[in-house]
């Protein structure tokens, strides 16, 4: 009895078929819970790709994680190179790859000490070197990378496999900050001319080619690629129990009462799936906080819109989701699924996980 992951796998691989195809240099991205398949299966498909190349025009020669606690799990099922996303740091982990991994790894390099902290540890340590974008997370300034050029060819490091830049997300085009950043590239005199980038459209990674023809521009692709089809994903979840109640009766943790006459009916899929925690949204619009406000005040009186549907309506949560199941409630006059029965669910992929992945 679970909460499942249901995947029509021709039309899902022909998807990922088409994207490397038409996304030359692709640099699929396995982080976090994989998008709901995880990342070893993750791994798995972009060995697959790999394989393909024939037909793509397009080697999967490099894999993205997250982590370095990722790469044991990505490296076991995929035989290319990892580039790390989170940048090196001189603690835990990040100074602890197996000896075994060393020379498939590409560290991400955020800050001038780092440099110096990753290659006194490893003189032939692979790496690159992230550029500080309007994101304001990781990375370098200009004079920054300036020096990380001299420290480059001052200690003969032939590590550098390119540079990295992480962009926001959002509807206007990134092309003018892409381009003042390459020029800083340029400026730099780094020893390489292979960029890492995210979150550009295809428009904007052609005009880029052509602008600047003597880079390898390397897209890092995560939701588009693996979640770019959502009609070939399916998560559903089983009925596990239904109890007919009356107005006035008690029920679930909190001893509440049923408003109405209807039915509770437990499914599969609670707070240990991500089913009912919900990450916080940078949505503006007026018509998105018009829906937070609602769902308030339906939370004040014990009403919460659920993402479980049946027959195509969505339904409450008769209380907040359990562990491992949740329970909601039907009113009478609708149609009561039968146990075993399986009902939709709508969820946040990267805030998901799924007791099975059925790939057809």
């Amino acid at each position: 009895m679970s909460l499942t992951l249901h995947v029509d796998g021709p039309r899902w691989r022909e998807h990922l078929l088409g994207v490397v195809e038409q996304t030359p240099g692709i640099v699929p991205v396995a982080k976090g819970n994989g998008y709901g398949f995880t990342v070893g299966r993750l791994a798995r498909r972009a060995q697959w790709l790999d394989t393909h190349a024939e037909r793509t025009g397009s080697r999967v020669d490099v894999v993205a994680v997250g982590t370095y606690d990722e790469l044991p799990e990505a490296a076991s099922r995929y035989d290319g190179d990892l580039l790390v996303l989170t940048p090196w740091r001189p603690t835990g982990q990040d100074v602890e790859v197996a000896a075994s991994l060393g020379t498939r790894v590409v560290h991400t390099v955020s800050r001038l000490e780092d440099l110096g902290g990753l290659t006194a540890g490893d003189p032939r340590a692979r790496f690159v070197l992230e550029q500080l974008t309007s994101m304001r997370r990781h990375g370098m300034h200009r004079r920054e990378l300036q020096r990380a050029a001299e420290v480059v060819a001052d200690a003969g490091l032939r590590g550098l496999r390119g540079v990295a830049m992480h962009l926001p997300l959002g509807t206007t085009s990134h092309l003018s900050e892409v381009t003042r950043l390459l020029n800083d590239v340029v400026a730099s005199g780094l020893p390489t001319r292979t960029v890492y980038v995210s979150h550009l459209t295809a428009e904007e990674l052609a005009r880029l080619r052509s602008s600047y023809p003597d880079f390898t521009i390397r897209p890092r692709v995560g939701t588009g690629l693996w979640l770019g089809d959502r009609g070939a994903l399916r998560v559903r979840s089983t009925v596990l129990d239904v109890h007919e109640v009356d107005r006035g009766d008690t029920f679930g943790y909190r001893g509440r009462s049923v408003p109405k006459s209807g039915h509770i009916v437990v499914v599969s899929g609670g707070t240990a799936h991500g089913i009912g925690l919900e990450a916080p949204t940078g949505e503006q619009s007026l018509k998105a906080r018009a829906a937070t406000l609602a769902r308030g005040g339906l939370d004040a009186v014990g009403f919460v819109r659920s993402p479980f549907s049946i027959d195509g309506k969505q339904r409450l949560f008769a209380e907040p989701p359990h562990m491992q199941a949740s329970m909601l409630f039907v009113p009478s006059g609708a149609r009561v699924p039968g146990i075993g029965e399986e009902v939709d669910v709508r969820v946040r992929f990267t805030a998901t996980g799924f007791d099975r992945v059925v790939v057809s």
